[in-house]
C-alpha cells in the first residue's frame, strides 16, 4: 500500500468533529427492530448504522442471521434517517447483494480475513467499485494475516480501507471475550498512520459494563473510530446479548469519553504524549500478565522438585539463562547491566515461589 494518503481521504470526508461512532445491532431480527433501533440512533454521534445480516456461528444451530431479506430493512432504515449502512460479507454472494441494495461500507469479518482465498474472492468481487471495506483482525493474534488482507483489497483498486480492532482469541480465561492485544493494532498503526484503525469494543468485552474502559483506551491510543453494538432491548437480542448496549446508553458514553481534540501546538504535544503513555500502560500491563504467568510455572517447578528432592538453585540453568538474556537484550538495544538486574529480580522472586512450596 504505497499511496497510504488515499486510505484517510474518505474518513476525511466525513467531516466529523467527534470519532467516527458505527452502532447497531449486533443481528438484524425484524424491521421493526431495525427501524427503531435506527431512529433512536439518528440523532446521536453514530454516522453509520451497523447490523449483521449473514451471522457465522462457532457451532450449528444457534441463529445464523436473516439473511437478504435484512438488507431491505438496512435500505429502509438510510431512506428514513439519512444514515449510513455497514454489515459483514463473507462471499462473493454477499457482496453482490450488498451493492444491489447500496449498503454503504462493508466489513470483513475475524474468521474471513483467516482465509485469503476467501478474501481475495470478496476483492476481486468489489473490483471496480467506490466502496469502504473495514477489515476485521484475524481471529489469531497475526499481523502479517492481517496485513495480508489490507494488501489484497488494496491490489484489487480498493483504497478506501480501514481497520477494526475485534480483539483477539485465546485458549486462557481472561477478562475479557477476545484479548485486546493492544500492541498489535499499535504495530498496525505504526507501519500505516494513514489507515483509519476502529476499535470494536463489543467483541472486544464481550459483557457491557467494560465497554467504556475499552473504548477510552482506544481513543487514547489515537483509535479514528468505535464500532459498538447497540440494541433498545439488549437482554433479549437474539445474538450476543450479553455485550449490547442501549442506544441511550451509547448517547451518554460518547458524552462521557475523553476525546482529544487538535487545536494546537501544545494540545498536539500533549494529545501525541498521552498516545504514547497509553501504549506504555498497555506494554507494563502485559509485562506484569507475562510475570504472573512466569511465576506459576515457577510453582510447578516447584512442586516437581519438592517430589523429587530437588534443590531450588539450579546454578548451571542459572548462568545459561543469564547469558541468552544479555545477547537478546543487546540485540534489543538494552544495556547488560539493565538486563542482569531484571533477571536476578525475577530469579529471586521465583526462587522465593519454590521455597515457599517447599517449606509448605
Amino acid at each position: 500500500m504505497e499511496n497510504k494518503q488515499e486510505l484517510r481521504t474518505w474518513l476525511d470526508d466525513f467531516k466529523l468533529n467527534h470519532p467516527l461512532v458505527i452502532a447497531g445491532p449486533c443481528s438484524a431480527e425484524t424491521e421493526d427492530q431495525v427501524l427503531k433501533i435506527a431512529h433512536e440512533l439518528k440523532d446521536s454521534d453514530a454516522t453509520v448504522l451497523r447490523a449483521g445480516i449473514w451471522k457465522p456461528r462457532t457451532r450449528p444451530g444457534n441463529f445464523e442471521g436473516v439473511g437478504a431479506l435484512g438488507l431491505k430493512w438496512l435500505e429502509t432504515a438510510k431512506k428514513e434517517t439519512g444514515m449510513l449502512t455497514t454489515t459483514e460479507v463473507a462471499n462473493k454472494n454477499h457482496v453482490e447483494l450488498a451493492l444491489k441494495h447500496d449498503v454503504d461500507i462493508l466489513w470483513i469479518g475475524a474468521r474471513t480475513t483467516v482465509s485469503p482465498f476467501i478474501v481475495q474472492e470478496i476483492a476481486d468481487a468489489l473490483e471496480g467499485t467506490d466502496k469502504i471495506v473495514l477489515i476485521k483482525n484475524p481471529v489469531n493474534p497475526d499481523l502479517p494475516l492481517w496485513l495480508g488482507a489490507f494488501e489484497r483489497f488494496y491490489t484489487a483498486g480498493i483504497t478506501k480501507l480501514g481497520a477494526i480492532h475485534r480483539g483477539f482469541s485465546t485458549y486462557e480465561k481472561t477478562r475479557y471475550r477476545n484479548n485486546p492485544n493492544w500492541q498489535i493494532p499499535i504495530e498496525l498503526q505504526n507501519r500505516y498512520p494513514d489507515l483509519p484503525l476502529i476499535c470494536d469494543p463489543s467483541h472486544i468485552a464481550g459483557r457491557r459494563d467494560i465497554i467504556f474502559d475499552i473504548c477510552q483506551t482506544a481513543l487514547d491510543l489515537n483509535f479514528d473510530g468505535l464500532m459498538v453494538e447497540t440494541h433498545y432491548d439488549p437482554d433479549n437480542a437474539w445474538s450476543d446479548a450479553k455485550q449490547q448496549i442501549t442506544p441511550t446508553t451509547l448517547i451518554q458514553m460518547m458524552e462521557d469519553l475523553k476525546i482529544r481534540k487538535e487545536t494546537d501546538t501544545e494540545v498536539d504535544f500533549k494529545n501525541a504524549l498521552n498516545t504514547l503513555r497509553t501504549q506504555i500502560d498497555v506494554v507494563d500491563h502485559q509485562l506484569i500478565e507475562m510475570m504472573g504467568k512466569r511465576m506459576k510455572i515457577s510453582d510447578k517447578i516447584g512442586s516437581l522438585k519438592k517430589e523429587k528432592n530437588v534443590a531450588i538453585l539450579q546454578t548451571k540453568r542459572w548462568n545459561e539463562i543469564l547469558g541468552k538474556m544479555i545477547l537478546e537484550g543487546e540485540e534489543n538495544n538494552l544495556s547488560e547491566e539493565f538486563v542482569l538486574k531484571i533477571f536476578k529480580a525475577i530469579h529471586q522472586e521465583s526462587i522465593n515461589h519454590q521455597k515457599k512450596i517447599i517449606n509448605s
